[in-house]
């Protein structure tokens, strides 16, 4: 089952000639989920292999520009590429709250009908996520006349667990957790529930069953029941499950707020993390609420991510290099030395990066 990652915007602040505002699509087996929409978004979409229409998920890290004006364009463009088709699903929207009341006002406004339905689901931050001057309670919007899209979720942090569910499905779950930023900013964990392992197809035989429709339902964890009355449980006869791959995606901050996003993170088979200043500005990155190599790889290396890719760069380190531009390479430099030498991707725009499916820990076992 495929799964990839490509960016589409790995600049801070605004869009330029050489890097695009933040965005980045998860792939998997041809759906795409969106992060962040800033603007130009859509025309980064139409220079990639990327199909807009194929989006079903868009997930909006923090109320910044840079990471949503992108955002009714989008919308628009692909109401005009798209037919009406009342039995199509919803376009699931989660984001900071107040995002709902902007996407609304901003088709209000501009007298925007879309061809498909949305839906809006809301995060509550809490005061702890910025600095207190900079806390805007907008739940106070929720009051005012309802639009004409349907009622999204309002997703509280659950207590026990300091995050946020927003995903629960068969295969996937999806979580986003708290992040200090100059506004609430948040993350998100995608991560496959583990697959059912192999059939033992030699065991089988030697119990006596044959190939057909008992596979399929000792697979689907049915116990099976012989004629001659033997049980045979799924545990019998299947390897150990097979891990499911997490990727973690992080908005602006210059940390998580708490000690659970390193958990939720732990061993992540990719962590994308910004960097938006080198080392050598440490101070002024923690004053406007970023970080820089060293505290993208310090997280890294707190939750044991197995690949650390970087991106929200600055807009004075350029992908290609004029004279008197800052060198970006230094920020790899940076991050793996703090990583002890282990290898940090810089991300480029329309960069794809596989995701490869694990193996079973069976096989694993008895490779060594």
């Amino acid at each position: 089952m495929s799964m990839d990652v490509t960016f589409l915007g790995t600049g801070s602040a605004y869009p330029s000639p050489t890097r695009g505002a933040s965005a980045l699509v998860l792939r998997r087996e041809g759906e795409c989920w969106l992060f962040d929409c800033g603007e130009g978004t859509q025309t980064q979409l139409m220079k990639s292999h990327l199909k807009a229409g194929r989006i079903t998920k868009i997930f909006i890290t923090h109320l910044h520009g840079d990471h949503f004006f992108g955002l009714p364009g989008l919308l628009c463009t692909l109401s005009l590429q798209s037919s009406p088709d009342p039995n199509k699903p919803p376009l699931d929207i989660y984001g900071p709250i107040g995002l709902r009341n902007f996407i609304w006002r901003t088709m209000e406004l501009s007298h925007s009908q879309l061809a498909f339905p949305y839906v809006v689901h809301e995060l509550v931050p809490t005061r702890d996520q910025c600095p207190a001057e900079e806390f805007k309670d907008f739940s106070l919007l929720r009051d005012e006349v309802p639009p004409r899209e349907a009622q999204g979720r309002i997703l509280h942090l659950d207590p026990g667990e300091n995050s946020y569910l927003l995903v629960d499905s068969e295969q996937l779950v999806v979580k986003a957790f708290r992040l200090f930023h100059r506004v609430p900013s948040f993350g998100f964990v995608v991560e496959e529930k583990p697959r059912p392992g192999k059939l033992n197809v030699e065991k089988l035989k030697d119990l006596g069953v044959q190939p057909g429709p008992a596979y399929g339902k000792l697979k689907n964890g049915i116990s099976l029941v012989l004629e001659d009355g033997r049980t045979i449980s799924p545990s019998d006869v299947l390897e150990e499950p097979v891990p499911g791959r997490k990727i973690c995606i992080l908005g602006d901050c210059s940390g998580p707020v708490g000690d659970e996003a390193a958990e939720l993170c732990r061993e992540a088979d990719l962590l994308i993390h910004e960097a938006t200043l080198d080392d050598t500005q440490e101070e002024k990155a923690k004053e406007h609420g970023h970080s820089t190599p060293k505290a993208a790889s310090a997280f890294a290396k707190l939750c044991g991510a197995k690949k650390l890719v970087l991106t929200h760069f600055s807009q004075r380190y350029k992908a290609r290099l004029g004279e008197g531009d800052a060198d970006i390479t230094q920020l790899k430099r940076q991050a793996e030395a703090a990583l002890d030498g282990q290898e940090v991707t810089l991300a480029e725009d329309l960069m794809t990066l596989e995701i490869p499916m694990k193996k079973s820990i069976f096989f694993e076992k008895n490779e060594h």
